[in-house]
């Protein structure tokens, strides 16, 4: 029978490389506390390390969209109020 598969949360793996990062403990400590495989702490911190400066151009990135959704969402009021006052001019009521 194959072994289940434990899933952890990003908050849980996030946790475990900081502590890794602390340097207070080994990976092979921090595993056996959580009852995990110390290779997983390894892979992580690997994967933290390489993908971190990413995590903040993302924000960056949110940020620029959000400020064109919020432009798109400015310039959409406007239509509405123009459709409505031509719909006014020509007597519609729909």
């Amino acid at each position: 029978m194959a072994k289940a598969t434990r899933r952890y949360s990003a908050k849980l793996k996030f946790q475990m490389v900081l502590e890794a990062l602390r340097g207070d403990k080994s990976p092979a400590e921090i595993a056996k506390a959580c009852r995990m495989h110390p290779n997983s702490v390894g892979i992580w911190k690997r994967w933290f390390l390489e993908r971190g400066p990413g995590v903040f151009a993302q924000g960056e990135f949110q940020g620029a969209a959000g400020r064109r959704v919020a432009e798109l969402e400015q310039l959409l009021g406007k239509k509405e109020v123009e459709i409505a006052l031509l719909k006014n001019f020509l007597g519609r009521t729909d």
